[in-house]
């Protein structure tokens, strides 16, 4: 069998398993779902065995620190995963809801529904809870997953699609359709403009990793793509913050899990408060060894503290998303240079606001047109689980269709229902 062959058969089997999806019922996928997250919680030793085969595949091919910290499995992730099905299925279900309706001069009655997508391609790299967050949101919202991780994730991605197949088929039986959560089994490059070009089976495409990953999917695929390019985040400390607030929100936002894309990659602070502010921040981020890229002035205000590691920062600094323990800085004048730095530099992902004034709170808010925008809190709350939406699908930076956290009610299409009494139009 060709590669073509394998994946166009992978897509038509997706297909027809996502029409037997929808027509089972909450109750059924909960009870699959329910099932899946109790095997996943009882297969510890069983995926910490896989995902030890795939840290040696990263070491021999070289991951950073932050690739390896996305790539492994501990009992704390595990659990994690678990409990992310478990919420999943305890939350209302999408489908079948009632988004319109009315009834025309004639006596038409029309409805919109919220349906299935259908057939979604997950395509993502090193992190393999995202097999378990995706094949859930998917099958909850009666949607087939094809997954494809990265060839670091294989053995891991493939034991987990496999437990919750598995639990799925003791669940319901002959009604659970086999083919509803598939992982591409091979790491063929290859294989995935190949499955992107299966159009008349694959409705929508997901990409999550960098921004190599996605740009390159995007420039493939001949399915509709949803994606963010990169998370480049930004925090700005006003002249009227609260500073203790500032590098509370500051420590979390950049060193709890610098490797997430809601981590911040750029300090912005107003020169009213930085000779305060910045030494205290940058000798408390040292203990976590963050290097500094700064402009001029940041950097004359830093050049007093011991060992710390520093340099001029560029314009492509300031444009990258690091995932590692390092911060772009920079001095500006007000709100309004910290708007329009955020508008050249950032990704329209996640930024923040320190300050106690509502004004210049409210004008960060609503001048930055980025997908999440925050005042008083840390840019790392852009999560599905952290908004109330269980497992998430993914972060969109697109302004067409979802934006920000997706969850289930973003993997629901609509379609219009009509009931007549033989309304004929003129």
């Amino acid at each position: 069998m060709t590669l073509t062959e394998q994946i166009t058969g992978l897509a038509r089997d997706a297909k027809t398993a996502s029409r037997e999806l929808a027509r089972l019922s909450s109750e059924e996928r909960d009870l699959a779902l329910q099932a899946m997250a109790e095997a996943l919680a009882g297969a510890g030793p069983e995926l910490l065995a896989a995902n030890a085969l795939d840290l040696e595949v990263g070491k021999t091919l070289g991951l950073s620190s932050a690739m390896m910290d996305r790539l492994t499995l501990n009992e704390a992730r595990i659990a994690a995963m678990a409990g992310g099905v478990q919420e999943v299925a305890a939350l209302p279900d999408p489908v079948g809801r009632i988004l319109d309706e009315r009834v025309r001069p004639n006596g038409l009655r029309l409805q919109k529904i919220s349906t299935p997508i259908g057939v979604v391609v997950i395509i993502y790299e090193s992190r393999p809870n995202v097999t378990a967050d995706a094949a859930s949101l998917c099958f909850k919202t009666g949607n087939a997953t094809i997954l494809r991780g990265g060839k670091e994730a294989l053995n891991s991605n493939q034991t987990i699609a496999r437990l919750m197949v598995e639990a799925g088929r003791r669940t319901l039986g002959p009604r659970f359709p086999a083919a509803a959560i598939q992982v591409v089994p091979t790491t063929d490059r290859e294989a995935v403009p190949i499955l992107l070009s299966q159009t008349q089976y694959v409705d929508l495409c997901m990409p999550r990793g960098g921004e190599g990953l996605i740009r390159a999917v995007t420039e493939c695929s001949k399915v509709p793509v949803i994606k963010h390019y990169k998370g480049v985040c930004h925090l700005y400390v006003d002249r009227e913050a609260d500073l203790n607030m500032a590098e509370s929100i500051l420590w979390n936002a950049k060193v709890q899990r610098p490797s997430a894309c809601n981590a911040v990659e750029t300090l912005l602070v107003d020169r009213a408060v930085a000779v305060e502010f910045l030494p205290r921040a940058a000798r408390k981020l040292q203990s976590r060894n963050v290097e500094f890229r700064g402009d001029a002035q940041s950097l004359e205000l830093l050049q007093g503290i011991p060992d710390l590691r520093m340099k001029l920062a560029t314009d492509q600094d300031y444009a990258t998303e690091y995932n590692d323990y390092v911060l772009n800085v920079r001095v500006i004048a007000g709100v309004g240079e910290a708007v329009d730095h955020i508008h050249q530099f950032g990704s329209a992902h996640s930024d923040a606001i320190v300050t106690a004034n509502e004004a210049t709170a409210r004008k960060f808010l609503t001048d930055v047109d980025s997908a999440t925008v925050y005042w008083n809190a840390s840019t790392r709350f852009t999560d599905g689980g952290e908004f109330g939406m269980g497992a998430e699908i993914g972060i969109s930076t697109d302004k067409v269709g979802a934006r920000g956290p997706m969850g289930l009610e973003e993997l629901c299409s609509y379609k219009w229902l009509g009931w007549g009494t033989g309304q004929v139009r003129g």
